[in-house]
């Protein structure tokens, strides 16, 4: 599983996560919730090894390796996999290169793929989740509408097929039909593996459309406040976070 175990995270000398514990096993989704400044953001960045949030207490154990202190890259490979909210532009990176050399790099070389049998790889994915065969040709993130930067990590998800996925805030600015097709995308990937363990970071009800999580918990003032299922969804529609 990826086992959060207490862990307090500063940013330039200001404490934001203030012990948070979850535990996330394979096959399950969890839903992330709370309002602006709860720190949602910040968990993902230190799960991921941002080298600006300090984890000054509590571990990140994957599959029983202990990645509090790993490079990015390498929790990366260990199986890691992050979403981002605001996917960099990077003019002049081919998409489907740039996904050959991560995929290539979590592989052992005896399975690592060459540019033609990974283009046929690349194309099944694309045709798997609905998506142009323009994906093959354009630039990393270069020139994309929003929705467009969201299905791309999506896509990035379905070749990689990370054990853990982060999705941090994916749904954020999609209209109606670019959220119906990133998070049908989602759904159909989590399908497709269903070994792999989901965090989906989210302010909207609106995924709940695509998603039928496991487990979705509150957080608020750096910490994970309550936990349950559905219900606490209604709460908040209802009462709000207070």
């Amino acid at each position: 599983m990826l086992e959060i175990s207490d862990i307090h995270v500063e940013a330039n000398s200001t404490k934001i996560l203030n012990g948070v514990t979850l535990q996330i096993k394979p096959g399950e989704i969890h839903v992330l919730m709370g309002p602006n400044g709860s720190g949602k953001s910040t968990l993902t960045s230190t799960l991921m090894g941002h080298p600006n949030y300090e984890c000054t207490h509590g571990k990140i154990v994957l599959d029983t390796i202990d990645i509090t202190e790993a490079e990015p890259h390498e929790r990366s490979r260990e199986g890691l996999f992050v979403a981002m909210q605001y996917p960099t532009e990077v003019p002049g990176v081919n998409l489907m290169n740039f996904l050959r050399l991560a995929y290539n790099a979590r592989q052992p070389e005896s399975k690592q793929l060459p540019v033609f049998k990974f283009k046929r790889l690349f194309k099944e994915k694309l045709d798997f989740l609905g998506m142009s065969e323009d994906f093959m040709n354009r630039n990393l993130n270069e020139g994309f509408s929003g929705g467009e930067k969201k299905k791309a990590e999506i896509l990035q998800l379905a070749v990689l097929e990370p054990k853990y996925a982060i999705l941090d805030e994916t749904d954020s600015g999609l209209d109606v039909d670019a959220l119906r097709i990133v998070f049908e995308g989602v759904q159909k990937t989590i399908s497709e593996y269903k070994k792999m363990g989901v965090l989906i970071i989210t302010h909207y009800e609106r995924i709940f459309d695509y998603i039928s999580p496991d487990h979705v918990h509150i957080m608020k003032d750096g910490k994970i406040i309550t936990s349950g299922g559905m219900e606490l969804v209604k709460h908040i529609h209802e009462k709000g976070y207070e």
